[in-house]
């Protein structure tokens, strides 16, 4: 085992670096990371001189051995790196902005990794992760790629459909839920089982366990849920999730209340502005408070920003992959035969036992029948769109818009994909050289 890690963090200039920053200084007695390269683009070189700033002060204070770099070289930061992290966004939070707004505009649900929206992220990130891939490929091989990037489960089906690098996505919305049952029952998280079971932002969880008990009955049977701050907590219906016998993913509010959610977003639009916009404004506020040459910690304010939790999910699997802990954690792994209704190759989200080799997944005990269409049609969305991505094909970007189930029509999908493309045009170079 190794006594001093190298990790590069992809998008390094991110709001969220100080949360990841507090997280490797925490656990360095157990993962010494002694190198910790932050990169970004040259759009991103003011934020990733201010967080860079910032993640210095925070290791002077720790008293801990650790060096931070910034840079704009990616191959640089790469180079012989044992953990690659990303949390990159391609056309900022600009790009974002017109992911909600043009499906709005045909009474589709706009949203960044849901729906058309989601589609249009993995457009133009698919294509730029699959060039670090190629980089990683080259300079540090046996690296492990903790992919964090939106959509995150069709970033890492893309990842090991196009690439050989060693990939994992996590999402925050796992550990998130672990922290509500841990504050709800009073209960240490090894206390807690909870199964989840599908995708990416389109999970169901199966089974709550308190030491030892179960416990999905009763929440089921109240009002309370688990959210987050990026989806309007507009409220279950309560006979629906009895017969359900599941906890759904707040994302699945896309799915099961289509109507309301639509509705909070275009009232949302017409008064505060969308999701992109208001996030614009919690991050200037951020980016005001990392300037200060005396903050010295992550600020209690980074929480508004959304993804709360996230570097903690991380920075676990960061070090039980390092330490062979075995533990077990949600991830977005290749199926295999544990979703027998889906192809062998597709990402799913479950969970697993993280060994030194990986993420093994876990058999799942509880897979209700009526999520099964579901996950079908949005599997057969995200592959279709996955292969858009790398073929710039607005043939098969059409083929997933029409069959992702928030869109209502052929009529309506040509029409706003036209719109998405052209908004993204810059993003979208494969999409538009044959044109």
């Amino acid at each position: 085992m190794k006594d001093s890690l190298k990790v590069a963090v992809i998008g390094g200039g991110s709001s969220y670096t100080p949360e990841l920053m507090e997280g490797i200084i925490t656990r360095f007695a157990k993962m010494p990371v002694k190198e910790l390269w932050l990169v970004d683009i040259e759009e991103g070189r003011h934020k990733l001189d201010i967080v860079g700033n910032l993640a210095k002060r925070m290791v002077r204070k720790s008293g801990l051995p650790m060096e931070v770099h910034m840079t704009l070289d990616r191959r640089r930061a790469i180079d012989q790196a044992d953990f690659v992290t990303t949390q990159m966004r391609v056309g900022q939070l600009g790009a974002r902005k017109w992911d909600e707004h043009i499906p709005n505009r045909y009474g589709v649900i706009g949203q960044e990794t849901t729906g058309p929206g989601g589609m249009m992220k993995a457009l133009r990130t698919i294509p730029v992760l699959l060039e670090l891939c190629r980089d990683i490929e080259e300079l540090s091989p046996d690296a492990w790629l903790l992919n964090f990037t939106n959509p995150a489960g069709m970033v890492t089906e893309a990842i090991h459909k196009y690439s050989n690098v060693k990939s994992i996505g996590l999402c925050n919305a796992p550990i998130g839920l672990h922290k509500w049952l841990m504050n709800l029952y009073n209960t240490p998280a090894e206390h807690i089982y909870t199964e989840f079971v599908g995708l990416n932002h389109l999970h169901w969880v199966t089974r709550v366990e308190i030491a030892g008990v179960d416990k999905l009955p009763e929440l089921l049977a109240r009002r309370e849920e688990y959210s987050a701050g990026n989806v309007p907590p507009s409220e279950w219906d309560p006979d629906f999730l009895v017969s359900l016998g599941a906890l759904p993913s707040y994302y699945l509010k896309y799915f099961y209340m289509t109507d309301a959610m639509l509705d909070e977003q275009l009232v949302s639009k017409a008064h505060g502005g969308t999701r992109a916009e208001i996030v614009q404004k919690v991050e200037a506020e951020l980016f005001e408070l990392y300037q200060s040459p005396d903050l010295q910690e992550k600020p209690k304010q980074l929480e508004k920003r959304g993804g709360a939790y996230y570097s903690e999910a991380t920075v676990n699997l960061m070090e039980s992959l390092y330490n062979d802990k075995r533990d077990i954690q949600t991830l977005n792994v290749v199926n295999g035969t544990t979703l027998d209704f889906l192809p062998e190759d597709s990402v799913i989200e479950v969970n697993c036992v993280v060994t030194r080799s990986g993420p093994l997944p876990v058999a799942v005990t509880k897979v209700p029948e009526s999520v099964k269409g579901l996950t079908a049609a949005v599997k057969t969305y995200e592959r279709l769109a996955i292969d858009a991505a790398v073929q710039g094909s607005r043939e098969l970007a059409l083929q997933a818009l029409v069959h992702h189930p928030l869109v209502p029509s052929v009529r309506v999908a040509k029409l706003m994909l036209d719109d998405l493309l052209e908004a993204h045009k810059r993003y979208l170079p494969a999409f538009f050289s044959r044109a």
